[in-house]
Order: C-alpha cells, then structure tokens, then sequence
C-alpha cells in the first residue's frame, strides 16, 4: 500500500492546524507602522528612541540580531536597541549615575516585535522565561530591557548569578546560593533600575520591566521602519 495517502493526511491535519490558529495580534490590537505612527502624533512620549553608544554611553550586545541566543538562529534583521522615550531617558540616566562608580550599563534587547514573541513561544512555550503571546511581552511594548553591567574601563561583564537568557532556576532574581561577587552584583543592578522607575522580573535577574508600561500598545513593526 502506498504511503502517499498518509503522507498527504499528516500535511492536510497539519495545515489545518496553523490556518485554525487565532490570530492574537488581531485581538490584542497589536499595532502596526500606521497606527503607531497616529499615537505618536497624539501622545510623543510614545516615540520609539534608538539606543545608541555614541549618544547614550551604554553598550549593546543585541544576542538575536545574531546566532548566539537560546533560539540558535538570527531573530533580527537590523541589530538595533529601541525603547519608548521615557524608557530611553531613563536608561541614559542610569547610565550616567552608573559612570561614577565606573560602571556602566550592557544591553542584550529591548524592543521586540510582536511576531518574533510569536516565534519563541512556538520554539519555547515557557511562561516563566519566553512571553505568552495570548498576553504579549512589555518587550513588545518598548518598554522592558534585558541587561547587566560592565566595567568601564575594561568592558567587561560583572559577575552575575547566570549568563543571558538562561533558562535556569539560579537566574532567579532572589536566587540566594551565589557567590557573593554575583550577588553584590545583582543588587547593584536592581537597586539602581528600581531608583529610576523599573522593576526586576522574577525569574530573569537581567530583565527589566518600566513602570506604566500598560499606558504603551504592543508593537509588530520592524526595527527598519522606525
């Protein structure tokens, strides 16, 4: 008997599948290029502001604009940090508060688009680590940064409990069996982004969530359009 009957069923039921898959972007008003371009014009603390080290001080390792991240495959075409403005104006603030005691701020991602949320959650459906795209992230907000510190002089990355993106009960933020350099560390960080308006999440020690980030819309458009 031949298999191609089979074969043919398995894609039928597997096409089905996606073309009965709910559109969440559509129920969660996910704005576009236009849209966004209209809450803007009403409201410009919506603006989304490139981070960029020649203006800000701050460093970018943008991990899914490469091969090097727990997908295994470039996420982003452009390697670009962009935030809301108030997000921005913060972070530049930190920064230089950091620059005093010869520290200084690393960024692995902020703005994401709604679609690349999408794709980590079919890869990863984690809701301790990867955003539930029933919900959407407040990356996809422009409103939440991953980062750490680095000192200045050198560049280097301060210990911490875990490297980025690791999907590890010790990247905890209150994960306590750590050396002590990772956890002085840590505090540090948290202590200076809750000063200036962001709060840690729980189980990401480098993941940081703006406050009134419900006032911002879910965002889908690409890093190139803004």
């Amino acid at each position: 008997m031949s298999r191609l009957p089979l074969l043919f069923s398995f894609v039928l039921l597997a096409f089905n599948a996606l073309a009965q898959r709910p559109d969440y972007s559509k129920q969660l008003g996910v704005q576009r290029l236009k849209d966004y371009e209209k809450a803007v014009k009403e409201h410009p603390e919506k603006l989304m502001v490139q981070v960029r080290t020649a203006e800000s001080g701050i460093i970018l390792d943008l991990r899914y604009a490469t091969p090097y991240n727990f997908m295994q495959q470039v996420m982003y075409k452009q390697a670009k940090a962009y935030v809301r403005l108030p997000v921005y104006k913060a972070l530049v603030d930190i920064e230089q508060e950091l620059k005093t005691k010869g520290v200084g701020l690393k960024i692995f991602d902020a703005y994401r688009p709604y679609s690349v949320t999408v794709d980590f959650w079919e890869t990863s459906p984690d809701t301790g680590f990867v955003a539930d795209p029933r919900t959407g992230s407040k990356h996809n907000r422009g409103c939440a940064v991953d980062l750490t510190l680095i000192e200045l002089k050198s560049g280097a990355e301060l210990m911490m409990p875990t490297g980025f993106d690791s999907f590890s009960k010790m990247a905890a933020s209150d994960y306590a069996n750590l050396p002590p350099e990772a956890l002085k560390n840590r505090l540090l960080l948290k202590t200076v982004m809750e000063a200036h308006g962001f709060k840690q999440l729980k189980t990401e020690w480098w993941h940081f969530d703006f406050d009134g980030w419900q006032d911002y819309e879910l965002l889908d458009v690409p890093f190139d359009k803004f």
